[in-house]
């Protein structure tokens, strides 16, 4: 067995991983990352593409903003379709200047991926066989097989950034955490196509035949999703099919701008909310999307992530650089009263927009009466913006 050394052992090279590992290497921390895909499957997988200022910042302080800030489309607001009309939260004047940014997730771990690959960072794809060991005492470790080969790293701690299906939540003994879900009773049908999108921001649709939102990643690239039965089947539905019925969720204005194509990608995801507690595990910490899902109404899986890297990666600079344990001992704490905000507001969001299939018509006019109050009130305007620009940090403890 071929064994090495690092100081973080990180599992997992998606968007979490990487950001993890470079915040780490600018602070002088090493750290190798497993991923049992390609790097070309992680950069295959089609993502969220709205970024909050703290992923923004973040991106910035690992040194790797500078694509993003050259092709990212900043956005300050939100258009809400309900009742065949349009309305716009101007998320940038409720909440004194805030703004959100398009860029793919794609482009943020491309980025990521590239600025490890320069630095020399050592990143092994193809890890097969994962395991975590030991986590629960001084001397954690990791195994795996990589071309015939095992191999252990011994490490000072394990940073579980490995999904929601990773090995490393699935490694905790079940006695140890406690696990908070909801499955939604409908999918997303999402279509990306190299067509100008319909807005320059995004339209989030109410509508008698279920929920739509045209959103985008660049100027020349549409992102489409229509809420759909789980019993559909993504191949039951043609791109005509699609457009089709996205003509029927929009409004005139819509339907006379939007332009087809042929779809790129397509497929449907099932919608979840879910929480774990505690996030830390001895030695072992949780983070992004192997703690928690959101529904993608909201728009925050990828934030939350990055929120849960900025205070995981604080805290480890915090233990090795002031030999502090505090930030450490937190973590979970602090992550947590974010998480259950934000999956609050994504649970709410969802509830508001969507049609549930045991809902009858008085929730229809109960979702009206609401949306009718929130565009129409102030406070119910900043109730939205504040909560999608993404909460200040440190919110929870204001």
């Amino acid at each position: 067995m071929a064994k090495t050394r690092t100081q973080v052992a990180i599992i997992g090279a998606g968007p979490s991983g990487l950001l993890l590992g470079q915040l780490l290497h600018k602070a002088g921390i090493d750290a190798v990352i497993l991923e049992r895909q390609t790097g070309d499957y992680v950069l295959g997988r089609i993502r969220a593409g709205i970024l909050e200022q703290v992923c923004i910042d973040l991106m910035d302080e690992a040194g790797v903003g500078e694509r993003m800030h050259r092709e990212g489309l900043v956005h300050g607001g939100i258009e809400l379709l309900f009742g065949g009309q349009r309305h716009r939260i101007d998320m940038n004047k409720l909440t004194g200047g805030k703004n959100v940014m398009v860029y793919g997730q794609t482009e943020l771990t491309r980025d990521l991926m590239d600025a490890r690959a320069a630095a020399g960072l050592p990143t092994v794809y193809e890890a097969h066989d994962v395991a975590v060991h030991d986590f629960g005492s001084t001397k954690p470790r990791v195994t795996y097989e990589k071309g015939g080969v095992q191999h252990e790293i011994e490490c000072d701690f394990i940073a579980g950034c490995d999904g929601f299906h990773g090995v490393c939540r699935a490694s905790v003994p079940r006695n140890a955490l406690t696990e908070y879900e909801k499955v939604y009773p409908f999918g997303w049908l999402g279509l990306l196509s190299d067509t100008p999108p319909v807005c320059d921001e995004l339209i989030y649709v109410n509508s008698p035949r279920g929920f739509a939102l045209c959103s985008q990643r660049s100027r020349t690239r549409s992102r489409y999703y229509l809420q759909v039965p789980l019993t559909d089947k993504v191949e039951e539905w043609t791109d005509a099919a699609f457009w089709q019925e996205l003509r029927l969720r929009l409004d005139d204005e819509g339907r006379d701008k939007l332009v087809t194509g042929p779809s790129i990608e397509k497929s449907i995801a099932p919608l979840r909310s879910f929480i774990t507690e505690p996030m830390r595990f001895g030695r072992m910490f949780l983070a992004g999307d192997a703690g928690h899902i959101v529904p993608p109404t909201g728009a925050k899986g990828l934030n939350l992530a990055a929120t849960d890297v900025k205070v995981l990666s604080s805290a480890l600079i915090e233990h090795y650089q002031e030999k502090s344990d505090a930030g450490i001992d937190s973590y979970s704490e602090r992550c947590l009263r974010r998480i259950w905000k934000a999956e609050r507001f994504s649970w709410w969001f969802t509830t508001l927009m969507h049609r549930f299939p045991d809902d009858g018509a008085i929730v229809a006019k109960f979702q009206q009466a609401e949306l009718d109050y929130l565009i129409h009130s102030e406070a119910g305007g900043r109730t939205i913006a504040e909560n999608y620009v993404g909460l200040p940090l440190d919110f929870a403890e204001k």
